[in-house]
């Protein structure tokens, strides 16, 4: 089942960056676009700053019922791995 999340924040110029967090088949796919740009970029390697967003994001959810405890799980393995590569 696909399970999407998308957050807006603003850069420290003041410009507006919206990511979109797509889980499907058991993989997270992650995108961001800035403001006036035409193209999504598509991250092989997502930025630890949106996995903790998506982390804070699905923690909430959770507490609502509204996303999975193996979603949250399999967020903070992505962050464990970046935060600790070859471990």
């Amino acid at each position: 089942m696909r399970s999407q999340h998308i957050w807006t924040r603003r850069d420290e110029q003041g410009i507006k960056r919206e990511v979109r967090a797509t889980r499907f088949g058991g993989r997270w796919r992650l995108q961001a676009k800035m403001a006036g740009d035409l193209d999504w970029t598509y991250y092989e390697r997502p930025l630890l700053e949106d996995l903790l967003a998506l982390k804070d994001i699905l923690v909430r959810k959770y507490q609502r019922r509204r996303a999975s405890n193996e979603d949250v799980a399999s967020v903070e393995k992505l962050i464990a791995d970046q935060t600790n590569p070859g471990s």
